[in-house]
């Protein structure tokens, strides 16, 4: 992928992961257009980087995300890059009374809701590259986040799957990998200690600009490069 004059949607793209992405894809002179739930984040992030192209969108909802994909039609058809970073994830248990109502919302916006827009936006002829963001939890399972850690494996293994599968259209598929991070990802003040966003937004633009397509960093780099026995070992430490 090349690194500058790119035209990038990038969902969940007022905090967190996204919001550093967006950040960095700006400073590299790419165009970037940003969608989420909440107005007054988009409009908070817009009101800093003006050039910042915003749309609020709920991807829970398969009209907002049709629609999201014919507004870019419509008004940014020279869109190149998708990258499916929106994602969430809720600390639970089996045995919560609101278990099934928390996960059927993750497997929407984590699962249901990339992929639909995956299968949208393959179609516009000017897409060359999506980027999917996966987490180390793919690899190994943290059991206090059990439906996030199901749907990171799922979105990795049809990741994998989507690579060769656009080959055909000379699309490229990159697959972001991180670690826990210092966001507000399953709440507030749960990742404080965790590495900041833009360390590991310093990893991601150098490992694109190596070619790279399975980009990891820290935590997440141990996991993917892991033996059975090693992954075995964390998973008995992180679930004691």
């Amino acid at each position: 992928m090349k690194l500058a004059n790119n035209k990038i949607l990038i969902t969940g793209g007022a905090s967190g992961i996204g919001l550093g992405l967006a950040e960095r894809f700006l400073k590299e002179g790419n165009t970037v257009i940003i969608c989420g739930r909440r107005e007054s984040a988009l409009q908070e992030v817009l009101d800093k980087y003006p050039s910042v192209i915003t749309k609020v969108c709920d991807l829970s909802s398969e009209t907002d995300r049709i629609e999201l994909f014919n507004w870019v039609a419509a008004n940014h058809s020279d869109l190149n890059v998708l990258v499916n970073n929106a994602g969430v994830q809720n600390w639970m248990n089996i045995a919560d009374s609101d278990f099934y109502e928390k996960a059927a919302s993750e497997i929407t916006t984590n699962v249901v809701a990339p992929v639909h827009l995956t299968s949208l936006f393959a179609n516009l002829k000017s897409l060359n590259t999506i980027i999917n963001v996966t987490s180390g939890l793919a690899f190994v399972q943290l059991s206090k986040v059990p439906v996030y850690c199901a749907t990171k494996a799922f979105f990795r293994s049809f990741t994998l799957s989507l690579r060769y599968q656009l080959k055909e259209k000379n699309i490229e598929v990159i697959e972001l990998i991180p670690p826990a991070l210092n966001t507000d990802l399953g709440g507030k003040g749960l990742h404080d200690g965790q590495p900041a966003v833009s360390d590991f937004v310093d990893a991601v633009f150098l490992q694109m600009s190596e070619g790279k397509t399975e980009i990891t960093f820290g935590f997440s780099d141990t996991m993917y490069k892991a033996t059975p026995d090693v992954i075995k070992a964390t998973f008995d430490r992180m679930n004691p």
